[in-house]
């Protein structure tokens, strides 16, 4: 039998794990909303002249960072008892659904990171080509997430150890 210390570890590990996790969660969602809503509002009140691609970045990245989730998760989880923390955590590890759209828009961000500098050099500020394409990119890869499983690919489900066998799916 575990100690109530290496309990409460285990519990704090868990919590930074949903915590860390919301997170993520929360810049993939904005990362993919902030875009075309900066976009349509900025043309629709200014027009085509009031947009500018320097503004549209930091918008971007901006817009992903503040609405993170973390806060609402680290509220959820400290109400919650240890049981079920650690059973939130196990099933999110083998949410394959989950852990391929977090590849998938990690793989994005890295990549319009480095592609959006190296297209626009002279028209933005580095830092919002660097983190606006970081979020640019996080968006292309949860929408390519998308596309993949709507299209016929989705990833492979993982029967959690423990958990019986519904019919309909044997």
């Amino acid at each position: 039998m575990e100690s109530p210390g290496e309990l409460a570890i285990a519990r704090a590990a868990d919590a930074e794990v949903l915590v860390r996790r919301s997170m993520t969660k929360g810049y993939q969602l904005f990362s993919v909303l902030t875009p075309p809503i900066y976009a349509a509002t900025v043309l629709y009140r200014r027009g085509r002249t009031g947009f500018s691609l320097n503004r549209f970045l930091r918008a971007t990245w901006i817009g992903g960072a503040l609405a993170s989730g973390g806060l609402v998760e680290y509220a959820r989880v400290s109400k919650s008892n240890g049981e079920t923390v650690r059973r939130r955590r196990i099933s999110a590890a083998y949410d394959t659904d989950s852990l391929r759209a977090d590849d998938h828009s990690t793989i994005g961000a890295i990549l319009f990171a480095i592609l959006t500098p190296a297209i626009f050099w002279k028209r933005a500020n580095i830092v919002n080509l660097i983190l606006g394409g970081g979020g640019l990119g996080s968006s292309v890869g949860i929408l390519a997430h998308y596309g993949r499983t709507a299209s016929g690919d989705p990833p492979p489900r993982i029967v959690l150890p423990g958990t019986p066998i519904s019919p309909s799916e044997s």
